[in-house]
């Protein structure tokens, strides 16, 4: 907070383009050190107004503020707030259609992965190889058991040879 405000009173201090550093050369103030207006509901006064550039008719509108604001039409009151600020807290608050783009890239991004995975399963890989068959998995295991492959822990140990089924 306490730096918003230094840069505030700087940037007010600074609003010149340039500077002059005690008799030597003048310095060009880069425009990116300036305060810049935002809107942000956290911080609801921006440090600079919106409009910084008054025309004719605005500054007569400034001028007739400083009356009374019973004299100062609905229009008027609206117009003397754009001055100072862009958007409502309502304006803010509304949501926005970004969502839609955002569903529709994941989609178009899913749908693109299908299509490659689709075209890899149909001319990059072969066929399926016969190992992974039922049959050649069933006469594998098969040939495990009559080899009695690892019969403390493992595969054999689950398989009950005098029943010819595996253990429950």
């Amino acid at each position: 907070m306490l730096s918003s405000r230094v840069l505030g009173l700087v940037g007010r201090r600074a609003l010149s383009t340039s500077a002059s550093l005690q008799g030597h050369a003048t310095v060009a103030v880069p425009g990116y050190t300036l305060p810049k207006y935002q809107d942000c509901r956290s911080v609801p006064l921006p440090e600079i107004p919106y409009q910084e550039n008054l025309t004719s008719d605005v500054t007569a509108l400034k001028e007739k503020e400083k009356g009374a604001w019973a004299s100062l039409s609905a229009q008027e009151k609206v117009q003397l707030y754009r001055i100072k600020f862009d958007q409502t807290y309502a304006d803010m608050n509304r949501g926005s259609s970004e969502w839609k783009t955002v569903i529709g890239g994941t989609l178009v991004f899913i749908g693109l992965t299908a299509f490659i995975i689709v075209w890899q399963r149909k001319y990059v890989f072969g066929e399926i190889p016969h190992t992974l068959s039922d049959d050649w998995i069933a006469m594998q295991t098969k040939r495990m058991l009559d080899m009695r492959i690892n019969p403390v822990e493992g595969f054999s140990s689950k398989w009950d040879y005098e029943k010819s089924e595996w253990k429950k």
